[in-house]
């Protein structure tokens, strides 16, 4: 097991797996410029690093996975720089997690508010604490997500239930955020990172290439008409058949023995 870190990430390795915890606990893990350049350069050197084969996203401390946007950082900015280049930037400088071709999954250790919620979103799947929560304030603050969340969380867990959560502010607990989608798991917060790096693990043992055309042919899939899906699926298995991945599957199941991936 090898640990990086940067002001504000954290990177443990663990086998194939990479556990990613945003690391600003005293502002409860509050998302500033700095913590968005940095996740995204470290989400961008694990997508290149062949001995990375899935990651798990947490946060530090014992309170907050992400209690959203830094206010005050905001609060400067807004006042200093034209709304237009606010835009400008803001779309320039995405969190990297979108574009990550590997399995990520979200360990909400706690609160989840605004912009963390939307980083679980942007996850193939999240566990949650007991204890977590999720919430989008904007809508108290005059503002609304701006990061992903009016369209994906609309998405995740139907239009009804998003307009029910943005324009109210109220806050899911882990078991109702279960219970409408929101999650695919809720675990007692001292198995948390244990269960989410268990099935990272059990993602990373898979062929590389594989593991990627899967996940995309899933999520790309799910924006076009069945008709178009089926046939990226097709394009996509197809491709499959040329690699040397696909040989070695089969071959290491006659010789009762673990495959040996090249990720090629």
């Amino acid at each position: 097991m090898t640990t990086s870190t940067t002001e504000t990430i954290t990177v443990t390795r663990q086998g194939r797996v990479a556990l990613i915890a945003l690391n600003r606990p005293e502002a409860m893990n509050a998302i500033n410029v700095q913590m968005r350049t940095e996740l995204r350069e470290t989400l961008e050197l694990l997508r290149r690093d062949v001995d990375v084969g899935a990651v798990v996203l947490t946060g530090t401390g014992d309170k907050a996975f992400s209690a959203g946007m830094d206010l005050r950082e905001f609060a400067k900015a807004n006042a200093d720089v034209p709304i237009a280049e606010m835009k400008r930037y803001r779309w320039e400088h995405g969190e990297g997690i979108a574009a990550f071709d590997k399995p990520i999954i979200a360990a909400v250790n706690g609160l989840a508010i605004g912009g963390g919620v939307e980083l679980s979103l942007l996850c193939d799947m999240t566990f949650a604490a007991e204890e977590a929560s999720f919430a989008f304030g904007e809508i108290k603050r005059g503002l609304m997500p701006g990061n992903g969340g009016t369209q994906r969380l609309s998405r995740r867990i139907g239009t009804a239930r998003a307009l029910d959560m943005i324009l109210t502010g109220r806050t899911v607990s882990a078991a109702e955020a279960l219970t409408i989608g929101l999650v695919e798991y809720v675990v007692p917060k001292a198995e948390l990172l244990e269960r989410a790096v268990a099935l990272a693990e059990l993602m990373a043992a898979n062929a590389p290439v594989a593991l990627r055309s899967a996940k995309s042919a899933i999520h790309r899939g799910a924006d076009m008409a069945l008709a178009d899906g089926l046939r990226l699926e097709q394009d996509l298995a197809a491709f499959l058949y040329t690699t040397e991945d696909a040989k070695e599957g089969p071959r290491a199941f006659l010789e009762k023995r673990p495959p040996v991936w090249k990720g090629r």
